[in-house]
């Protein structure tokens, strides 16, 4: 189906909640690579919003999902699962977490976090404690509950009046923090890199001022890790980064590497607070989700995808120095996280070059009129990062 009719369906009859979108539908990929319907090939340096990290049709993946997929897809909760008890040791192992629950999606994996945090204290005989802070300019998900906690008033005022309890401070202001906590507050909650508004990582040494914080007055630590986990800065998971161990982290995106699957997380102490029928859902964690984040899991550690994200964003941050000070002035600043990267322009410029780098079929998202929001497969190589920087610096230059 062609591009033009596939629009006018969509027009006709899809809720138009994402607007005017960029004008192709993709059919296939393979690698870095998407194949339009119109036959034209996109390198892709978004990942579907940080969702597809192993890349497209890695053959681990699809030989994989497609074995559990002519097996079984789904079955009740009320019945033991082998690939969610599997993926549930292996994020175990692997993390400072000791249990785990399975939702599916990052906004639903932040709701079970929220639902966690306030029923601990409850059941600890403190429902007083039932606020949770948060951070301007953070992101959290699209529920009434998770745009509460979001620190952006583009995305909650449409919808008041929220869901109450969620306080709002600057990031890596400490005194702003600590003037927020009250005998209501039960956690703070964080991304370490804010994502969706402009790749802004948290402070190393706030982080361990927060940490020390949230010891001091009871109050448990909860990381999104939602765009962030998954080997996206670095480490499999950004609190490694810091060398701080949340209370709870939550997971999704790059988790199922396309099958929607969100986690929540959690230490022993604190995930013990869920009793029989606290929570639930009715797909989360089912076999065909858990055996993709299982597949994602083993792709992870075999390949260092990690490794190589924190190795390619290193080697991309340089080129993109080298363009600011010589022939792209017009940017201003780069903020970095492994592969979880921004380029700040001086100009309002940025939509320009997004379109123009679609022009030159490749794929990239702008923030606002002066950011360029990268996020690549954890897959590139540096020879993708090259042919990536010259068609960027073109482009640039083209618009600016």
């Amino acid at each position: 189906m062609l591009v033009k009719d596939i629009q006018e369906y969509d027009s006709q009859y899809f809720m138009n909640t994402f607007g005017k979108r960029t004008p192709v539908a993709f059919e296939r990929g393979q690698g870095i690579s998407l194949w339009s319907t119109d036959g034209e090939k996109y390198t892709d340096f978004f990942s579907g919003i940080a969702v597809n990290s192993i890349g497209y049709s890695h053959p681990t993946f699809v030989a994989m999902v497609s074995e559990q997929l002519s097996k079984l897809i789904h079955c009740s909760n009320l019945y033991y699962i082998e690939s969610q008890a599997m993926l549930a040791r292996s994020l175990c192992e692997n993390s400072c977490a000791d249990r785990i629950f399975f939702a599916n999606s990052g906004a639903e994996a932040n709701e079970g976090a929220i639902k966690l945090a306030r029923i601990y204290f409850k059941k600890l005989g403190m429902p007083e404690k039932y606020e949770i802070i948060t951070f301007e300019k953070s992101f959290h998900g699209r529920t009434i509950t998770t745009l509460s906690a979001t620190g952006q008033d583009k995305y909650a005022k449409p919808f008041e009046p929220l869901t109450q309890g969620f306080r709002k401070v600057p990031m890596n202001d400490f005194n702003a923090l600590k003037a927020a906590v009250n005998e209501n507050t039960c956690a703070v909650m964080l991304e370490p890199v804010q994502g969706e508004s402009g790749v802004y990582p948290c402070d190393a040494q706030y982080l361990a001022k927060v940490k020390e914080l949230c010891r001091e007055k009871n109050l448990l630590l909860i990381f999104d890790e939602v765009q962030t986990g998954m080997g996206r800065t670095g480490k499999l998971f950004g609190y490694q980064k810091y060398d701080i161990e949340p209370d709870i982290f939550t997971l999704a995106k790059a988790l199922g590497g396309g099958i929607p699957i969100g986690a929540v997380c959690a230490k022993e102490n604190v995930a013990q607070a869920f009793a029989p029928g606290d929570h639930g859902s009715t797909f989360g964690g089912n076999p065909l989700a858990c055996t993709a984040g299982l597949a994602v899991m083993k792709i992870m550690k075999e390949e260092k995808l990690p490794e190589n994200a924190q190795k390619l964003g290193e080697y991309i941050k340089e080129k993109l120095q080298v363009l600011s000070s010589g022939s792209c002035p017009v940017i201003s600043e780069i903020r970095a996280s492994g592969l979880m990267i921004a380029i700040e322009l001086n100009r309002p410029v940025a939509p320009s070059v997004k379109n123009k780098m679609f022009e030159k079929k490749y794929l990239i998202a702008s923030i606002g009129d002066k950011i360029l929001r990268i996020l690549p497969p954890l897959i590139i190589t540096e020879q993708d990062a090259d042919n990536f920087i010259s068609v960027l610096e073109e482009a640039i230059k083209e618009v600016a």
